[in-house]
């Protein structure tokens, strides 16, 4: 935890449980990353190339330290938020809102579906888009509550989005792509489909291991993640085995999604991963959980980029589709809706690694 106080909501929760077996995931420093150290910027590569999946050690950095002191005030913001009553929170309720794409906004509880036989997923969650917090774009309705605490919504995606914007360079630099290649896909200002999300997920209670949220993969380029208790999953490569990775104060987690392996063709990866009711007595506890997205401009091109490595990758005898980022988008975040589910749809709106799944 280096000099950050360790929150009181971590010193309330029950402890994640000793025992079980823990993904590996490495741990990489932000402040060395801004440093451009090059042992760090080499284990961050290797991380994208491997898992697809890293600790981010905030504590060393006083924009890290600033971005974690913002998730533990957005925690208790999201408590609120889901606390509205319904009548509240329908004013942004993603299938009305005015002006929406049925994407954005508040989804209830079993509007989506987690497999292919229709399961209703078992969380909530609110999508807020980065567009509107930063005013690139008139605001989609929101209740009050979300309106009084802009200027910390604003705070956190403008952190949240430099930071990615630092990976995404090394990133690039890594795969010896023509200099700023992978920033000038994912630029503030531009309309894009990065947002922040919060998620709740009720108590199932001890000793049940229910699934809340569906085995996928992401569909844009890096996810930032805050988890105070356990129920993360991923699959470990080449393996059908599932492991839990554990929240560790002070860090976020942090994962490539399904748009670097496009840009990439396939030498970045992004990995499978699901959400389950959490572990020990911590299944005693609501889960929830804060969320950067990052995505790709609205209007950029999903397919292989050209230069460095990326050239030296197999080239697929299937032409590439050529849909935008906007299009991907709404495809892979629209397909499980509960209403109107279709198996069919469910499947073409898995990722890179889920596509293969029909469960």
């Amino acid at each position: 935890m280096g000099d950050i106080p360790l929150p009181p909501v971590w010193q309330s929760l029950p402890p994640f449980p000793d025992g079980l077996t823990t993904a590996p995931l490495i741990t990489l420093h932000l402040d060395k990353l801004q440093a451009h150290d090059p042992e760090e910027v080499a284990a961050l590569f290797k991380c994208g190339k491997e898992l697809g999946f890293f600790y981010l050690d905030l504590t060393g950095s006083p924009d890290g330290r600033k971005l974690f002191a913002d998730a533990q005030e957005l925690l208790e913001l999201e408590k609120r938020f889901f606390a509205l009553p319904d009548d509240e929170k329908a004013v942004c309720d993603r299938d009305t809102v005015e002006g929406g794409s049925g994407y954005y906004g508040w989804k209830k509880i079993g509007s989506a579906v987690m497999d292919s036989k229709g399961t209703p997923e078992r969380h909530e969650n609110y999508t807020i888009k980065k567009d509107d917090i930063v005013g690139n774009c008139p605001p989609l309705a929101a209740p009050q509550l979300i309106k009084d605490n802009s200027a910390l919504l604003k705070s956190f995606v403008l952190n949240a989005n430099a930071q990615v914007s630092l990976m995404l360079s090394l990133l690039n630099d890594s795969l010896g792509l023509p200099q700023g290649t992978l920033p000038s896909l994912h630029r503030l200002p531009a309309l894009s489909g990065d947002h922040v999300r919060f998620i709740r997920a009720p108590a199932r209670g001890v000793g049940n291991s229910d699934q809340t949220a569906a085995e996928h993969t992401d569909f844009g380029s890096l996810t930032i993640l805050f988890n105070w208790l356990g129920g993360l999953q991923v699959q470990l490569p080449g393996s059908k085995e599932w492991v839990y990775v554990r929240p560790v104060p002070g860090c976020a987690i942090v994962n490539l999604g399904d748009a670097m392996v496009k840009f990439s063709a396939g030498l970045l990866r992004s990995n499978m991963h699901r959400v389950l009711n959490p572990p020990g007595k911590q299944a005693a506890e609501t889960r929830y959980s804060l969320v950067y997205f990052s995505r790709p401009e609205d209007d950029v091109v999903m397919r292989r980029l050209q230069g460095g490595l990326v050239d030296l990758q197999p080239v697929s005898t299937e032409p590439e589709e050529g849909y935008t980022s906007k299009e991907w988008i709404l495809r892979r975040g629209l397909g499980p809706k509960t209403a109107g589910f279709k198996p069919e749809n469910w499947i073409k709106s898995r990722g890179t690694e889920g596509a293969r799944s029909t469960v």
